[in-house]
C-alpha cells in the first residue's frame, strides 16, 4: 500500500472515489491549513473539499455539503502519528 493518499476520495459509498480500506486507514485534511474533520470527499489536483453544512439533510436523507476552494493536503493518520 502507498504512503501517499489519492487524488481523491469521498466517503459516501455511492460515489464512484469511495474507498473502504483507505478509510479505515484513516485520511486527515487540511484545508487551507487548517485540520478538517468533516470533509466528506476531497480532491487535490482542482483545489477542493465538500464538508458538511451542520444538520440539514437533503431529500433522499444525505447531509447538505458545501463545496469549498482552495488547497487541500491529505495525508494518513497512521503515519502522521508514528512521525510525533
Amino acid at each position: 500500500m502507498s504512503d501517499t493518499p489519492p487524488d481523491r476520495l469521498a466517503t459516501n459509498p455511492g460515489s464512484p472515489f469511495y474507498d473502504a480500506e483507505l478509510l479505515e486507514r484513516g485520511v486527515g485534511i487540511r484545508f487551507k491549513g487548517v485540520e478538517k474533520t468533516n470533509v466528506d470527499e476531497y480532491c487535490v489536483s482542482e483545489g477542493w473539499v465538500r464538508v458538511t453544512a451542520g444538520k440539514t439533510m437533503d431529500r433522499k436523507g444525505n447531509p447538505m455539503t458545501i463545496k469549498l476552494q482552495g488547497e487541500v493536503v491529505p495525508y494518513f493518520r497512521d503515519i502522521a502519528d508514528a512521525g510525533s
